[in-house]
């Protein structure tokens, strides 16, 4: 019989690199869920009996096939929107990619660096232990948070799916991560318990189970909104010649559909500031709005008597709102790392980068239809914690986006799963209004109820259901997961530091 232990190191480092891409087969457009389990198993028997250097080198390998399939928009966002050339955009991208790939590495390095043990249960608790900790630094630490490509979201349409109103993203990955450690384990030692298959078969009919559970309910008749949908190329947006066009196409839209209660525009829908829009244009609109019971929800930048910069959404109609954005992008909306940082990408290329200013996080909500609901805009709807902020006041949720910056690419695919994972922690409806797609309504059950075409200029009108109640995950967030994996963690290495090491074999 074939013993794939016996394989060289080569080829398992090249089973690593493979891994890396099936797992971004695994989230949108693709849609491959299964594959998931199936990359991180491979991942995980690759580490199994190494050093904690070659574990690191098969991370990192990994890292690069996930990163380096995944997010081939980088190139498109810098080469077709941000006027960089082929060298530039091709070199920007490495660097991305290659930065991010250290965390699949760290994940290796430290599973085999500190948990070097022949006892199969301490690896099948430590492996999806480390890699969750690392997603979790990943996601929303370093340079302010990067969540993308967290396993969970490959779960949306499977089974695990149940467990996202409880535990959230990090909960649910921490699933998904467990079980493809306990067939990693099973693999490479097959004397360890069936005790573990068990588990994870239970782990998955629970998941089912839960599905069928409702954790929110309906609070008031329906809500009749439409979504404006722009269509603006994002290489004539902010021209000067293109602003009385633009601004004209979304008035004309918007006139359509005064029978709607709510109206929403796109992130940054107004391509000026709002002193320097307000009286000619905004204002005709709020009167409008109030003469047909509407609230407008548009989205422009604003400046405050400081000069400050904010990324912002404001309400009009039945009343005067205003949301500033609390989680700004890095090297979108402000530089990291400052002066450095600054200077370095000043000095290499011509990407538009904003300076703004952070809002204050205790903002009142936003009301549309008479309904509060919570407000994100665009990079804001990949933070879980944030998107539940204030729950219980609000009765559906909005974010506002432009992924026109990534034109025809994996982005607005990989960013809408995202949104989706939102709506299912929260178990409210999700209105998302983007430039140039992905529009669409999300189910409670992060299901894509309505959605409009991709680059087409397009009104979306749907009827919602104002939601009440609270998930669980809304109620406790991620900090018993997070908590509760650091105690797993710690005891642990306590436990292998008192027991022999095993032997590696680094070929």
């Amino acid at each position: 019989m074939f013993n794939m232990f016996h394989l060289k190191n080569k080829y398992w480092d090249l089973i690593a690199l493979l891994s890396g891409i099936l797992l971004a087969l695994s989230f949108s457009p693709f849609d491959f869920s299964y594959l998931a389990l199936i990359a991180l198993v491979f991942l995980f028997v690759s580490w199994h009996k190494i050093t904690p250097r070659r574990a690191a080198l098969r991370g990192y390998l990994f890292g690069l096939g996930l990163f380096g399939s995944g997010v081939s928009w980088v190139y498109v966002s810098v080469r077709d929107f941000g006027g960089g050339g082929i060298f530039l955009s091709l070199m920007l991208t490495m660097l991305f990619v290659g930065f991010w790939a250290f965390f699949p590495a760290v994940s290796g390095y430290l599973s085999v660096r500190f948990f070097h043990t022949n006892s199969g249960p301490i690896k099948i608790i430590t492996l999806p232990a480390v890699w969750v900790l690392v997603e979790y630094l990943r996601g929303n630490w370093i340079f302010n948070g990067f969540p993308w490509f967290q396993i969970a979201y490959s779960q949306l349409d499977t089974p695990l799916a149940g467990y996202i109103p409880v535990m959230g993203a990090y909960g649910t990955g921490l699933i998904l991560a467990f079980t493809a450690s306990v067939i990693a384990v099973f693999i490479t030692n097959r004397n360890t318990s069936v005790f573990f298959l068990g588990v994870i078969a239970c782990l998955w009919l629970g998941g089912w189970v839960l599905q069928n559970v409702s954790w929110t309910h309906s609070v008031g008749k329906p809500v009749k909104i439409t979504m404006i949908q722009g269509n603006i190329s994002q290489d004539k947006k902010w021209q000067p010649e293109y602003k009385k066009r633009i601004m004209k196409r979304y008035k004309d839209m918007t006139y359509q559909h005064w029978d709607s209660q709510v109206i929403i525009w796109p992130e940054s829908a107004v391509p000026a500031f709002y002193h320097q829009v307000s009286d000619d244009y905004l204002l005709p609109l709020e009167k409008e709005a109030k003469k047909n019971n509407t609230d407008l929800v548009i989205s422009l930048p604003i400046k405050n008597e400081k000069d400050q910069k904010f990324n912002a959404v404001m309400t009009f109609g039945s009343r005067r709102g205003i949301y500033r954005k609390i989680h700004l992008l890095p090297f979108g909306e402000y530089f990291p790392l400052q002066p450095i940082s600054g200077l370095i990408l000043n000095s290499l290329t011509i990407l538009p980068v904003g300076s703004f200013t952070a809002g204050k996080s205790d903002q009142h909500l936003l009301t549309g239809a008479g309904y509060p609901f919570i407000t994100s805009i665009c990079y804001e709807d990949a933070f879980g914690e944030e998107s539940v902020r204030r729950l219980s006041e609000a009765a559906y949720l909005v974010n506002v986006t432009n992924d026109g910056w990534f034109g025809d690419s994996l982005e607005p695919y990989q960013h809408m799963q995202i949104a989706r994972m939102r709506a299912l922690e929260a178990g409210r409806y999700l209105l998302r209004s983007t430039n140039s797609g992905v529009t669409a309504v999300v189910s409670p059950e992060g299901k894509i109820i309505h959605q409009a075409p991709l680059f087409v200029a397009t009104a979306l009108t749907a009827d919602i259901t104002p939601m009440g109640g609270i998930t669980p995950y809304a109620r406790l967030g991620d900090n018993p997961v997070i908590i509760l994996l650091y105690i797993v963690v710690f005891g642990c290495y306590l436990y292998v530091r008192l027991v022999p090491a095993c032997n590696f074999d680094d070929g």
